[in-house]
Order: structure tokens, then sequence, then C-alpha cells
């Protein structure tokens, strides 16, 4: 059995906090570039292009992408062959995002007692924690700061069987078009599809770790993705809401069974601050 220490833990989550807030993944990068090369409008272009100049002066001067830097989401893949010693794991990932967040100077945004008194924390806990357990002595590490913008503009909806690949293609285009502006396009959309109702917005939040525009290994899913791509640059809303072809940068679809009474179907918007890290311990 191969131990973690706990200590370590805290250490790399606290890295990943502030890297992820600073550094766009190059995925992103490269999207973005796309995206300006295809853009026609010139009021989408000039979005555009002040997108990927924010990004290169928050990786210059080491500051956010964004002053959102989030509810902190930590997905976290534990070898069975491996054990966390010197404290317990999920301490010692708050602890991580206490430490990140305190030190990199970024924006505490978790406020406790949700529907009334709304007390912030002041030191960016509790983070939301993805636990899987996996083959192996390794420990996974995915940071995801998801800021409240784009968060605010997802959606669940269970729909009936009778609904099928078209009821799903209408809620995710609609979606889209009634978030407009607010998720701060182009954004990425994860749409999660099955299992019940915790598994399908789960497998629509994890569908934004795929690097962006890279299609789903299932044919059927890939294609559902090229149609949505298509239908959602169709709406027109374009860079920052101010009209042009790149709403969306891209549609990542992950699936899972579900009952035959159900279709549930998540769909979690991710703003253009695409931003997450991971490491392996």
């Amino acid at each position: 059995m191969r131990e973690i220490q706990a200590r370590d833990v805290t250490e790399t989550v606290a890295r990943l906090c502030q890297e992820a807030c600073i550094d766009l993944g190059e995925d992103v990068v490269q999207a973005l570039e796309r995206a300006l090369r295809e853009e026609v409008s010139p009021v989408g272009r000039a979005a555009l292009e002040q997108i990927l100049e924010n990004a290169r002066v928050a990786r210059a001067e080491r500051m956010p992408l964004c002053q959102d830097t989030g509810l902190t989401v930590v997905f976290v893949e534990l070898g069975q062959e491996a054990r966390v010693v010197g404290g317990a794991l999920p301490e010692a990932i708050a602890e991580g995002v206490r430490k990140g967040y305190t030190e990199g100077y970024l924006r505490k945004s978790v406020v406790s007692q949700p529907y009334s008194a709304r007390i912030n924390t002041r030191d960016n806990t509790p983070p939301v924690i993805h636990y899987d357990v996996v083959p192996g002595d390794r420990l996974r590490l995915t940071v995801v700061p998801k800021g409240g913008g784009s968060e605010n503009m997802s959606a669940l909806r269970m729909l009936v069987p009778a609904d099928g690949r078209q009821g799903v293609v209408d809620l995710v285009v609609s979606c889209v078009d009634a978030a407009g502006a607010n998720p701060c396009p182009p954004i990425i959309v994860g749409v999660g599809i099955g299992g019940t109702v915790e598994k399908a917005t789960l497998l629509a939040k994890r569908a934004l770790l795929r690097p962006v525009g890279q299609p789903s290994p299932n044919a059927e899913d890939a294609a559902l993705e090229a149609e949505l791509l298509s239908r959602i640059n169709d709406l027109g809303i374009g860079p920052g809401g101010l009209g042009g072809r790149c709403t969306a940068l891209a549609v990542h679809v992950e699936t899972f069974p579900c009952h035959i009474a159900s279709l549930p179907v998540a769909v979690n918007i991710q703003c253009h601050s695409a931003r997450h890290k991971e490491a392996v311990l």
C-alpha cells in the first residue's frame, strides 16, 4: 500500500488553485485563436482579441484571468492501492484551497447559509469535492475554479424518453439562447445525458474537463456535439454577447445508461476562462 502525505495534498491543491486562476490552458488559447480566425463580426473579433490579450497579461503578470476566481471544485481519483496519511483527505484538500486563495490573493467567493445570512467564509472553503476510486496507487487531483456567472446559466431537465434526441438538442440550444451574454461567451457547453439527477449533472461538469474541441470517442455522441455546436453558433450571440458567429468554442457530451422511464439531461456552461489544472501524486 503506497502512502501519500496529507501535507503534500495540501501543497498541491494550493498550487493548482493559483495556477488554474492565472494560466489559461493551451487548448483554450488555441480554440480562441481559431475562433478569431473564423469570426466574421468586427466587434466579435475585437472581443476575442481582448480575451486573448487578457490571457497573455494574466500569465505574464501572474494575475487572475478574471475577478471571479470561483467556487473551488476538486475531482479526486484515488488509486485503490494508495492511502493518505498524516491527516484526512477532505481536510487536506480544504486546507489547500484555503492556502492557495489566501497566498495567491484570489477573491473569496463562498458564502455560508446560502438562502439567508450569506456570510462570506473568507477563505473560499468549503470546496466541492467529487471522489472516484480507481485502479493503481496514485492520487490525481483536478482543481476547477467555477465562476458564478456561467454556473448560474446551467440547467437540469428530466425529459421523457419520447423526447429523444431532438428533445436533447432543443433543450441545450434553448438553454444557451436564454443565457445570452450572461455566461461570458464564447462558452464551452458540457452536456450530461442519462443516469439520475445527480449523475447527469456530474457528467455535464466532467465534460468540461475534456480538451476543448476534442470530440467524444463515441461516434453518436460526437455527431450530437457537432450538431449542437453548429446550432448554438447560429444563434448569433457572439463573443461577449456582442453579436457574431462564435458563441461557443465547443460542446462536449457525456452519456450514461438510465432508467427505462427517464431521460435526464444536464447542461453545465463554462465561460471563456475555462480554468482547471491537475496533478498526480
